[in-house]
Order: C-alpha cells, then sequence, then structure tokens
C-alpha cells in the first residue's frame, strides 16, 4: 500500500467508492477515446484534442489533498465564498480561465469575435430571402426539442439549454446554458461539441433523404450579385444595433461577433489578423481543454446526462431534417435553379456544414460547386440561433424560469 500512495492516481481509485473509481477509468478511456477520434479526423481535433487531455488529466490526476481529501490541481467549479476562490485562485492553474473567462461567458464571446473575423456575409446580402428561409427551417430542432425535452422531465431552463444544440453553435451553447442552466452548462456544452464534431461525418448520410438528381444540381455563382464594401460594413452595424435593441440579454455574443465581421468589412488587416489567429485558435484551445477538466466524475454519474445525450441527438437531427425541408421547399418556389443540399448548411455550424453541403453536392456532380451559396444560409443561421437564444433567456425570466 505504501508504494501505491507514491502514485496517487492509482491509490486514490481505493480510496473511493467503486462506482466513482470505475466512472474515472471510463472518462478516462473516453478521454483516450476522443483523442484517437481527433487524431485520424472523425471529430474536430480543434477541440476535441485538448477536451480529451483535459478529461485524461483531470480523471486521473486526482490526489490526496489537505484534510484528506480528494481533489486534482486543475479547476474547482463550486468554490463559492471569496476565500474559497482566492484559494483554489492560487491552487489550482485552470482556476483562472474558468472562473475569469468561463462563468461569465467571456471565452464563448472571444471565439465569436474570431468566427465574426473569418466569415463571408457576400451571399447572405446578395440572396437574404432564401438565406433566412433556409435558416428559419433549421431552426426546427432548436424549437421543437424544447417541448419535448420538458415532456421528458427536464426543467424549462435545462430544456431551452439542451434545445440549442440544435443550432450546432458550440459558443452558443456554452452561453445559453450558462445563462440558463448554470449546473448543467459542462455536460450540455460537452454534448454539443462532441456531436458537432462527427456533423462532418453523419450529416452525409442524411442528406440522402434528397434524391441523387437533386443533390446534383448545379448553380453558377457567377449568378451572384457583387456586394459593395460599404454595404457590408452598413449590414453589420445595422443588424448588430437592431438586435442589441431587442434583446439585450444575448448583447455579449451580438457585439462578439459583429465586432469580428465589421472589423473584417472595414478592412482593418491587423486586427481581422489578430482575431481570425492568435485569439480564436487560441481561446478555442482553452475552451476545449477546459471543458475537459471539468468533465469529472460527478458530470458522468449526474441522470440526467444520458437524457442530455438523447436530447442532443433529437435536437440536431430535427435541424438537419428541417434544412433539408426547407431546401426541398425552396427549390419548389424558385424559378432559378437551386440545390437542396443548401438547406443542410443552414444548421449554422460555421463553416463546417457549408463544407458538408459541398462535400455531398460534389459526390455526385464535381461539376456542382455550391459553396459560394452555402455560406450564405450557414451565416444566417448563426444569426438566427443566436436571436433564439435571446428569445428563451428572456423568455425564461419573463416567466420567473
Amino acid at each position: 500500500m505504501f508504494v501505491l500512495e507514491f502514485f496517487q492516481g492509482i491509490y486514490t481509485l481505493f480510496l473511493t467508492e467503486p462506482a466513482i473509481a470505475f466512472a474515472r477509468i471510463f472518462l478516462v478511456a473516453l478521454g483516450l477515446f476522443f483523442i484517437y477520434l481527433a487524431y485520424k479526423k472523425v471529430l474536430e481535433a480543434l477541440i476535441m484534442l485538448p477536451l480529451g487531455i483535459g478529461m485524461i488529466a483531470v480523471n486521473g490526476g486526482l490526489m490526496v489533498m489537505e484534510a484528506g481529501q480528494v481533489g486534482t490541481l486543475f479547476v474547482n467549479p463550486l468554490a463559492g465564498n471569496i476565500n474559497e476562490l482566492m484559494y483554489f485562485l492560487q491552487i489550482d492553474f485552470l482556476q483562472p480561465v474558468y472562473t475569469f473567462m468561463f462563468s461569465n461567458g467571456l471565452i464563448a464571446c472571444l471565439v465569436f469575435m474570431g468566427i465574426g473575423a473569418i466569415t463571408d456575409i457576400d451571399i447572405l446580402l446578395a440572396r437574404p430571402g432564401m438565406s433566412l428561409f433556409l435558416a428559419i427551417f433549421a431552426e426546427f430542432g432548436t424549437i421543437v426539442t424544447l417541448p419535448i425535452a420538458i415532456a421528458m422531465g427536464l426543467l424549462p431552463n435545462e430544456a431551452a439549454s439542451i434545445a440549442l444544440v440544435g443550432g450546432a453553435d458550440g459558443p452558443m451553447v456554452l452561453y445559453g446554458s450558462l445563462m440558463m442552466a448554470r449546473d448543467l452548462f459542462v455536460p450540455i456544452t460537452v454534448v454539443a461539441y462532441v456531436y458537432l464534431g462527427v456533423i462532418y461525418a453523419v450529416f452525409p448520410f442524411l442528406v440522402r433523404i434528397i434524391p441523387r438528381r437533386l443533390r446534383a444540381v448545379e448553380m453558377d455563382w457567377r449568378t451572384i450579385p457583387r456586394v459593395s464594401p460599404g454595404a457590408k460594413f452598413a449590414f453589420c452595424i445595422v443588424t448588430f444595433t437592431f438586435l442589441t435593441i431587442l434583446f439585450p440579454v444575448a448583447a455579449p455574443l451580438f457585439a462578439s461577433f459583429f465586432l469580428g465581421l465589421a472589423v473584417k468589412e472595414a478592412g482593418i488587416t491587423r486586427f481581422v489578423e489578430f482575431l481570425s489567429g492568435p485569439l480564436l485558435y487560441g481561446s478555442t484551445l482553452f475552451l476545449g481543454f477546459t471543458l475537459g477538466a471539468l468533465l469529472g466524475v460527478d458530470i458522468i454519474l449526474n441522470p440526467k446526462v444520458l437524457l442530455l445525450l438523447v436530447l442532443g441527438v433529437i435536437a440536431l437531427t430535427l435541424s438537419g431534417l428541417g434544412g433539408i425541408a426547407g431546401g426541398l421547399i425552396f427549390r419548389k418556389i424558385t424559378r432559378e435553379p437551386f440545390n437542396p443540399l443548401l438547406g443542410i448548411a443552414a444548421v449554422s455550424c460555421v463553416p463546417t456544414t457549408a463544407k458538408v453541403a459541398q462535400k455531398c453536392a460534389l459526390m455526385v456532380n464535381k461539376k456542382a460547386m455550391i459553396l459560394p451559396f452555402a455560406m450564405g444560409p450557414c451565416v444566417a443561421g448563426v444569426i438566427t440561433t443566436a436571436v433564439i437564444t435571446g428569445v428563451y433567456i428572456n423568455g425564461l425570466r419573463f416567466l420567473g424560469g
């Protein structure tokens, strides 16, 4: 036993209940699995690799702390009073990141700034009707999952948080769950990022319900009218102002996204390079790593986690089907050649779902270049998801939920 005490990661397995010990082993194995899938590019490596490493670290690195308690040197999200918080800020090396970037939603806003700086809004402004039409249909899962989750036993705030997974926007889910269901924000956000990581592999199978001949429809990108830089910049400022006035509770998200977008359209190169490079990828790294470090045994033993996993699948699947339905309907009402695969791009995982639409088109027709068109509904989906997030948060506050 003395030898085991020296290797405390193993020793602490024998100090806890068998269920907790097995849960730790399971989470370490799951972290290794995520790392493998990230390395093989099955999951999104940018988020899943640091998340997997964080999971292994926090579940394998348990040690005996002061007063015989078992803990880690990573993060304590339950630190409540000032004295406790100051103690852990000096001991746990990820505590400053969690306290000053997660608990207030800053990390999500930083990622959104970077996303704004790499977002192309030309097709959104050139084809606003098409883009918004598809984006609204692609919110089907975000809307319908709310009553489904309540019927399955979740509280309204928890149901609204997991429903946001249907919007396929990781930072939005993180921000929304922090605002509405803080106790469940870790499993909800992890569910969101895991599922978003497999979109690239799963959605190509979902779109097969669209007839092959329709997936092969070619669209001429030369028909896209040119949008002036001034019009794009004006759109950023006017839309941001309008949405902020309507939904102040989601103003940090709007401000972050449209700041990145405005900087890009204003041609401020140095800011664009910073937001789209160091800020975006640095924030993504700490987002994944800290989420992994928060994914401890208490999360996996929460009886609601399995329900969240099921509801996450429901939300994303319904949103995908809604987007496909929107694409098929829009094809019926438009006179121009239209590929209904653009509907799946409206599930707003920028730019992944747009790339999925392009990938699926090329699988049946090597000449079907639809990516420029797909970015319109993809960006519109970001805006509609942000609006729904604001509606949910406002609605819960209004109803006292």
